[in-house]
């Protein structure tokens, strides 16, 4: 009896004229949400059971038609979401998002390239190798030298540290683990962010193996204490794998002095890794190139172009002295991906991380540099930079406001000080507290918050290429009309 041939079901195909209406239809809701964008609120007070009812459809057994898609997106990007590209979004750091990074994202989800394998994706992985290089270049590292593109600056950071972690206990750590060896250990400064913690936490070294090294006053690392603590765990035993130095602290935009950081490395045999997720693009502005030096001795560093180099959510970058370092710690073979001999061309970056399938995130970042070049992007982080530096200005002219730090790179923190408290912190604390979630619930601008040295504090973070003077005068405004409303 012949075998029953199934036949088609050809429901998940869609024509192409079927798909090109769905995406004229995106593409007009797209084009409708940029027309729009500035006279938006940012934010609004969304409550999770509202939002939840609004967008949280069941799914449906039967296809929806063009129009119920069309009007459930139209309710999702008109009415239930926070505009990270709106001008007077001054929070976290969170990059605009560009309009060809957009239309990179949309091409990469059509083509559906799986980087994990040179031959699944030829074209998108010499993309990513040659993005990576030309950054790599950019901070001075030496021929050679690369990288490829992961989700964010948590795994920028873990990867590298993997590497270090390889590199100080020998190649065996990765088949028989940390047992029997001596304690490795991390060191960054308190300023440095939590995933530096969780990284060591991941690597089985344990968050405690992270030494916190106390910061200047401007928030930058010590190197004599970092220098001090280095000794004291080498006198104890212990190994130190590396160093981590911050290009752009995420409370301040501070930089630790990389030079001198660089020197320790150099003489207690550490790895120097910088964790420049935010400050790293700042090596294309000419006036603020300088602010980087010695990022060049950096073993590996790790950079987020989707903060400020403005890109769509999601896309890291990994850059490394040596990408061989990278095939040590995680390389592997597997059956099922056999290629003959005369066929192993190209370079497979399932080799190079822990991610075996990968989608082609890199392709964002270069189709904006292709359609900006770089001298725009540089001229845009200069000015970012700029208006956190006139930001400081016009604190320092309210009486009613304090600067809490010098502003650097993009960031510049501040608070509400009316003279009647200036004496009584905790009241300071307080009443920033209401005026920053005031803000965010007013709609005009959105900033978030630090605390430094130990007070909270109003941050606002310029990485959004819309954003002008007007919207950090109007922030200011915004928060003298809460601030008095609150006080009385």
């Amino acid at each position: 009896m012949p075998p029953s041939r199934p036949e088609p079901v050809p429901d998940l195909d869609w024509s192409p004229a079927r798909a090109r209406e769905l995406g004229e239809a995106v593409v007009e809701l797209w084009g409708e949400l940029l027309d729009r964008l500035s006279d938006r609120p940012v934010s609004g007070s969304f409550a999770p059971d509202e939002v939840r009812a609004a967008v949280a459809l069941e799914v449906p057994d039967e296809p929806l038609g063009l129009d119920a898609l069309t009007e459930h997106l139209r309710a999702l990007v008109l009415e239930h979401s926070v505009y990270i590209g709106h001008p007077g979004f001054l929070a976290y750091v969170c990059g605009a998002g560009t309009v060809p990074g957009a239309a990179g994202d949309l091409v990469a989800a059509a083509l559906n390239q799986n980087l994990g394998g040179h031959r699944l994706s030829p074209g998108a992985t010499e993309i990513e190798l040659h993005l990576a290089r030309w950054l790599a270049r950019e901070c001075g590292l030496p021929a050679g030298s690369g990288g490829y593109a992961l989700s964010g600056g948590a795994m920028a950071n873990l990867v590298p540290l993997k590497a270090a972690r390889d590199a100080a206990a020998g190649a065996g750590v990765r088949f028989e683990g940390l047992r029997g060896l001596p304690q490795l250990t991390v060191y960054a400064s308190t300023e440095a962010h939590v995933v530096i913690q969780r990284a060591a936490d991941v690597l089985g070294l344990g968050s405690d193996a992270v030494r916190a090294i106390p910061v200047d006053q401007r928030f930058r690392m010590r190197p004599d204490l970092l220098e001090e603590a280095l000794e004291r765990d080498r006198t104890a035993g212990a190994v130190p794998a590396a160093v981590v130095a911050t290009a752009g602290t995420t409370a301040t935009g501070a930089i630790d002095p990389l030079p001198e950081v660089a020197a320790l490395c150099d003489r207690y045999g550490a790895w120097l890794h910088v964790d420049a997720a935010y400050g790293g693009p700042a090596v294309l502005a000419d006036d603020l190139r300088p602010l980087l030096a010695g990022i060049d001795r950096a073993d590996s560093i790790a950079v987020d172009p989707h903060k400020w180099l403005y890109a769509p959510v999601q896309v890291s970058l990994v850059l490394v002295r040596d990408l061989q370092r990278l095939a040590d710690s995680f390389s592997v073979e597997a059956t099922y991906t056999w290629r003959a001999e005369e066929e192993r061309r190209g370079v497979d970056l399932s080799q190079l991380g822990p991610q075996f399938s990968r989608g082609f995130s890199a392709l964002k970042v270069w189709l904006a540099l292709l359609a900006h070049g770089r001298d725009a992007f540089a001229r845009r982080i200069s000015h970012d930079a700029a208006l956190a530096r006139y930001l400081g200005e016009l604190v320092e002219e309210r009486p009613d406001f304090e600067l809490m730090t010098e502003p650097s790179l993009s960031i510049c923190c501040f608070r509400y000080a009316p003279q009647a408290l200036k004496a009584d912190e905790e009241a300071l604390d307080r009443l920033n507290e209401r005026v920053m979630t005031a803000i965010q619930k007013d709609g005009r601008v959105y900033c978030s918050n630090a605390v430094l040295n130990g007070r909270f504090c109003l941050r606002a973070c310029i990485v959004n290429f819309r954003t002008e003077a007007e919207h950090l005068e109007l922030l200011l405004d915004v928060a003298a009309e809460h601030a008095g409303e609150i006080v009385g």
